[in-house]
C-alpha cells in the first residue's frame, strides 16, 4: 500500500507510564514490529532537562537508541517539543541521535509555527527527516493557519494532522487535507485521538484522500482517551490487501494487555465532552474529578467558553431579610442522627429561624418543618433538590453563587421563580463556587447568629483523596469566616473541624 504506517506506542503510551517500559515489553514490541507491515516506530521523546520525572523513553539517551537500532529493522523516529527546544539548541539535543534515528518529529502548536519552522530548518540541516505533528487540528480554520504552510516542503518531510481533542469528523479530515494541498505539496499524515471513537473512520478517510502517513498504537495506548488501535487498523487494511501476521499481532497485544489493565486508557464521558467541545482533556478531567461539578455544568461551562459569554443565565439578587438565627445543614450523618435535638432547637424560635441547606443530601427529615428554608444550588445540588425535596412548588428559596458563575448556571425548571443569587462573596476569596462558601456567605448576610450541623469531618485514617481535599477546603472556609466575623461558627453536632466552636445542641433545650 502507498500509505506508510507509524507506530507511536512507546512515545504516546509513555504519558501513562512516565516513559518507563520494562525491557521485555520493549524487546517483544520491537520483535513484533519487525514482522508487521509497519514502516516507522516512534520510540519516545528527546527532552531537555526537566524538573519533572521522565523515564528512559522521555529522554531516549544514546544507549537506548543504540539498543533499539541494533534490534529494529524499521525506520525510527523520536519527538521533540517545539515549546521547549529552540533552533539553536537542536544540535546539542540531537547530535548523539545521528545515525541512530531516521526522523525527528516536532510537536507543533499551530499558533507558534514560525518558531517551529526555524527548529525544523536546524534539524533538517543535521540530516534527519523532519515531521511536524501539528496539534489542535479542529482549531486550524479559526487561526488562518493554512497560508503559513506555503514553502514548508523545503524543510519538512511530512506534516501530520493531529486531532488533539479527538473530535474531528471525516468531513473535517477531508477539508484539512484539501486546504493543506492548496499551499504546499508536502507529504501529509494523520494522528487521531479516540475521544469520540472516530479515530478509525477518520484515519480511513485520510487514507482514501491519499495521505502518506497514518499513526496508530498497540491497543490504542496513548494520552487521555488514547489513539487508533493498531490492531484495528491492520485488520481493516488486511481486508484491503495488506499482508498481516495475526499471530504476531496477537502476541504483541498480549504484551501490552497488562498495561491496559493497570492504566485503563480509553474514552469515557469526560473525554467525549472534551472531544465534542475541542477542549483540553486535562482540564475537563480536572472538572470531573472535582466532586462539585456535574456533567451538565461542565457542558454548560464549555458552551459558555465557546460562545465567549460570562454566564448563561442571571437571576435577581436575594432580597433583604434577617433572622435571629440561621442553621447551616451539611451532608454529614450527624444532621440526621441528632435530628430530634436540632428540631427542638429550631422550634424554640421557629418564627425567627432560617435553615440553609449547603447540600440537600439530608434534607428529607427537615421537609415538614414549617420554617424558612434556603437551598444552595451549586454543582449537583439541583438533582439532589429534585430527589430529596421534590418537584412540587418549593416552600423556600434557592440561592446561587454571585454572577458570573465559573461553571455557568443550572437551575431546575420547577424552582426558577424562587431562585436568587448572592450579591458577592465577601468573607473569603477561596473556593467561591463551594456549596459551603455559598451557605456561609448567605448565613452571614441574613443573620448575626450562625450555627452549623452535619459537618462531621472525616477520621484521619479513612480519608480518600476527595475526602482529604474536602477537609482542607472546609477548614480554609471556616478559618476565613472566623477572621471575617471575629469568632468561630458554632457547631451544634459532633465535628472533627477544630475551626468550628463545638457546643452540644442539647445544652440549649
Amino acid at each position: 500500500m502507498k500509505v506508510r504506517i507509524l507506530d507511536c506506542t512507546i512515545r504516546d503510551g509513555g504519558y501513562y507510564t512516565d516513559w518507563d517500559f520494562s525491557p521485555n515489553v520493549v524487546d517483544g514490541y520491537i520483535d513484533a514490529i519487525n514482522k508487521l507491515p509497519i514502516d516507522y516506530i516512534e520510540v519516545g521523546y528527546r527532552n531537555p532537562k526537566s524538573h519533572e520525572y521522565l523515564g528512559e523513553y522521555g529522554y531516549c539517551p544514546k544507549y537506548v537508541l543504540e539498543n533499539i537500532r541494533k534490534k529494529c529493522n524499521k525506520k525510527i523516529a523520536v519527538m521533540v517539543n517545539e515549546k521547549s527546544v529552540k533552533a539553536e539548541e537542536a544540535n546539542a539535543l540531537l547530535a548523539s541521535a545521528k545515525g541512530l534515528v531516521d526522523m525527528i518529529r516536532i510537536s507543533v502548536n499551530p499558533r507558534t509555527i514560525d518558531s517551529a519552522i526555524l527548529l525544523a530548518k536546524a534539524i533538517k540541516e543535521m540530516g534527519f527527516e523532519v515531521g511536524f505533528n501539528t496539534m489542535y487540528m479542529s482549531t486550524w480554520s479559526e487561526i488562518d493557519f493554512y497560508p503559513k504552510l506555503k514553502g514548508i516542503e523545503n524543510f519538512v518531510d511530512v506534516i501530520c494532522m493531529v486531532d488533539s481533542f479527538g473530535g474531528v469528523s471525516p468531513e473535517d479530515v477531508k477539508d484539512a487535507i484539501r486546504s493543506i494541498r492548496k499551499y504546499t505539496n508536502v507529504s501529509i499524515g494523520f494522528h487521531g485521538h479516540n475521544n469520540l471513537e472516530q479515530s478509525l473512520i477518520n484515519t480511513l478517510t485520510a487514507i482514501e484522500e491519499d495521505v502518506d502517513f497514518v499513526d496508530a498504537t498497540i491497543l490504542g495506548m496513548g494520552r487521555g482517551a488514547g489513539n487508533l488501535k493498531m490492531e484495528l487498523l491492520l485488520t481493516v487494511l488486511n481486508k484491503r490487501g495488506l499482508e498481516v501476521d495475526f499471530n504476531v499481532l496477537g502476541n504483541v497485544i498480549s504484551l501490552f494487555s497488562p498495561l491496559l489493565d493497570k492504566y485503563k486508557w480509553g474514552t469515557n464521558l469526560p473525554y467525549m465532552l472534551s472531544g465534542a467541545n475541542s477542549f483540553p482533556q486535562k482540564e475537563v478531567m480536572q472538572m470531573v474529578t472535582n466532586r462539585v461539578y456535574s456533567f451538565n455544568s461542565i457542558v454548560r461551562a464549555l458552551n459558555n467558553r465557546k460562545e465567549n459569554v460570562e454566564d448563561n443565565a442571571k437571576f435577581p439578587v436575594i432580597p433583604d431579610c434577617h433572622y435571629a438565627k440561621t442553621i447551616i445543614i451539611g451532608g454529614g450523618d450527624n444532621s440526621v442522627t441528632h435530628y430530634n435535638g436540632i428540631r427542638e432547637f429550631i422550634e424554640k424560635e421557629k418564627s425567627d429561624t432560617a435553615l440553609i441547606f449547603a447540600t440537600c443530601r439530608n434534607a428529607i427529615p427537615y421537609n415538614d418543618l414549617t420554617v424558612d428554608k434556603f437551598y444552595c444550588l451549586v454543582g449537583n445540588e439541583g438533582m439532589r433538590l429534585s430527589k430529596n425535596v421534590g418537584t412540587k412548588a418549593l416552600e423556600g428559596k434557592c440561592i446561587l453563587p454571585p454572577y458570573p458563575r465559573v461553571m455557568g448556571t443550572d437551575v431546575p425548571e420547577f424552582v426558577k421563580n424562587v431562585t436568587f443569587e448572592l450579591p458577592e462573596i465577601s468573607f473569603t476569596n477561596q473556593f467561591v463556587d463551594s456549596c459551603t462558601t455559598v451557605a456561609v456567605q448567605l448565613a452571614l448576610l441574613i443573620s448575626d447568629n450562625v450555627y452549623i450541623v452535619g459537618y462531621d469531618g472525616y477520621p484521619e485514617g479513612y480519608k480518600s483523596e476527595k475526602e482529604r481535599e474536602l477537609t482542607l477546603e472546609n477548614r480554609a472556609i471556616f478559618t476565613d469566616a472566623h477572621k471575617f466575623i471575629g469568632k468561630s461558627i458554632v457547631s451544634l453536632t459532633p465535628t472533627l473541624y477544630s475551626e468550628l466552636d463545638l457546643k452540644s445542641v442539647y445544652q440549649y433545650l
